[in-house]
């Protein structure tokens, strides 16, 4: 069979149908109090970024729950942590502001999205209240919101994300496995076992 690609915006509406009333009006353009409710219970976060070219980058963010910090009815703020230092989404958006986030809440099945443009920060006085463990941020990613919304739990229940017993084996080795077997990496298979292994959770924001 060959492929038949959809190119124009009149195709996708032909094939999928009309937005449904109730999602075409779900955006705002500000923080609602179950939104702040919502961040204030989000331990986790991902942040899709693209470069000037288009070039996309998606990349996770978690902390304690609550960890994004609310500014204002229009702003929000999301601290780094120590990590691989590669840096491809806030390098990102120092060429382009535009962000997508999506925060989770372990459990539920919807998600709440964050669309708007980012910044980037390496003080301010609201980093006193994103100390975790003693640990002040060195940087901060600041989203001003365009619009703001809360997204259907489909996805989530087809993949039965949050239904251990739905998940089966885990087929693959463990991360120093595959660091070993799918990049150039020179430390031997015992030395990256003992650097991933239960001293890695003691390192986080150290």
């Amino acid at each position: 069979m060959s492929w038949v690609e959809i190119e124009s915006e009149s195709e996708l509406r032909e094939l999928l149908g009309e937005v449904m009333p109730r999602a075409a009006a779900k955006e705002r353009p500000r923080l609602h109090e179950r939104d702040r409710q919502w961040l204030a219970a989000s331990p986790f976060c991902l942040i899709a970024t693209s470069d000037a070219e288009g070039n996309c980058d998606v990349s996770p963010k978690g902390d304690p729950a609550g960890f994004t910090h609310v500014i204002d009815d229009t702003t929000i703020a999301i601290p780094d942590r120590p990590g691989n230092r590669r840096a491809d989404g806030f390098r990102n958006v120092l060429r382009n502001p535009h962000v997508g986030l999506l925060f989770l809440i372990p459990g539920r099945n919807e998600t709440l999205r964050v669309n708007g443009r980012a910044r980037l920060l390496r003080d301010a006085p609201f980093f006193d209240d994103m100390v975790v463990k003693g640990h002040r941020p060195r940087l901060a990613l600041v989203v001003e919101i365009d619009e703001i919304f809360f997204h259907c739990a489909k996805a989530f229940m087809r993949s039965s994300l949050w239904r251990p017993e739905r998940w089966g084996p885990d087929p693959l080795p463990s991360h120093a496995a595959l660091l070993k077997e799918v990049q150039r990496v020179e430390e031997p298979i015992e030395q990256l076992e003992e650097y991933y292994g239960e001293s890695y959770a003691e390192r986080l924001y150290g």
